[in-house]
């Protein structure tokens, strides 16, 4: 029998253990980091259970009578235990789509964790969403480094890094992002993109102050000015660039460059993934062939992440799928 409950807070306990040993989620699914921007989703996250057991979690938000996979989210989908079998997943899977039918949820949209990040084989999802003839309604390009492999970095890419050298700059990871925020991040989106980031000072500050050891912030610097910095968010096997910036003379200086040619080759060398995230826009129809270009460089290549819309009554076209 499989059952399923609204998470609420007296489940934190419970989801965050569940978190820890499931085969495809991070720190972004702890509810510390989901909760950090809870007044601006509507959460109905659910847990899953089979015969009282926990088996899965569903992070989740709700928007105009649809349950998407966690907004707030760069990805999600059905959180499992680390030794489920396909005949689990489709009962868990079907059981979800059911439930969110009954409970007048028209359509399900999951935008799927990239393969890097989990710990073992976890593509169900994309085989049962064919057999629910399910829509991709969005497809992104990641740029990623296989860092235990040999890396080729570019003569461009290395040509900078070398003026890095050549002009002294300096890299220090603090636990202040204050500096970056205020001097390079927040102008640099502004001008370029009209946009802020994602998370407001207050809201990193206080997620690093959370996931210390997941969150950390490099910066460049000239002598004493902060010339360039990176933000990474650090899982089991993956180091993900949530955010860069820099100031205009970045090209002269090479502050990016050097900046990233040594994180790759020096700081996270031991990881297996280095994620550069997309570089695509306009809802993954349009790629910025010169982001591209830049991380391609340092031997990144590229995988996709899809994004599913799935009509809730289809569950019962995975009723027979086992003969």
């Amino acid at each position: 029998m499989v059952s399923i409950e609204t998470y609420e807070s007296n489940y934190k306990s419970q989801w965050d253990s569940f978190i820890d040993v499931s085969k495809n989620a991070t720190f972004l699914f702890k509810r510390d980091f989901m909760d950090y921007h809870s007044s601006r989703f509507e959460d109905s996250s659910f847990l899953i259970f089979k015969d009282l057991e926990l088996v899965a979690l569903f992070p989740a938000n709700i928007e105009a009578k649809n349950l998407y996979s966690h907004k707030g989210l760069t990805y999600g989908g059905l959180v499992v235990k680390e030794n489920i079998k396909l005949n689990d997943f489709l009962d868990i899977f079907r059981s979800l789509l059911e439930f969110c039918n009954k409970n007048s949820f028209k359509k399900l949209f999951i935008k799927e964790i990239p393969s890097i990040y989990n710990s073992n084989f976890s593509n169900e999802l994309d085989y049962l969403s064919f057999i629910t003839n399910s829509n991709i309604y969005r497809k992104d390009i990641i740029s990623v480094i296989e860092l235990n492999k040999k890396i080729k970095i570019s003569k461009d890419r290395v040509q900078g890094y070398k003026r890095g050298v050549k002009n002294n700059l300096k890299i220090v990871e603090t636990d202040n992002f204050k500096e970056f925020w205020n001097k390079i991040l927040k102008p640099t989106l502004s001008k370029k993109h009209s946009v802020s980031p994602v998370h407001s000072l207050d809201e990193i500050e206080q997620l690093k102050s959370n996931f210390g050891k997941n969150i950390r912030q490099f910066n460049v610097y000239l002598k004493d000015n902060l010339v360039a910095g990176t933000t990474i968010f650090q899982t089991k096997n993956v180091i993900h660039v949530q955010y860069i910036g820099s100031n205009k003379d970045k090209n002269i200086l090479g502050s990016l460059d050097f900046l990233f040619y040594n994180l790759i080759n020096d700081t996270f060398s031991d990881y297996k993934f280095f994620d550069f995230g997309t570089s695509n826009e306009k809802e993954g129809r349009k790629i910025n062939s010169g982001l591209l270009y830049w991380k391609e460089g340092f031997g990144a290549r590229s995988i996709s992440q899809n994004f599913y819309e799935i009509n809730t009554a289809d569950f019962q076209k995975l009723n027979n799928l086992m003969i």
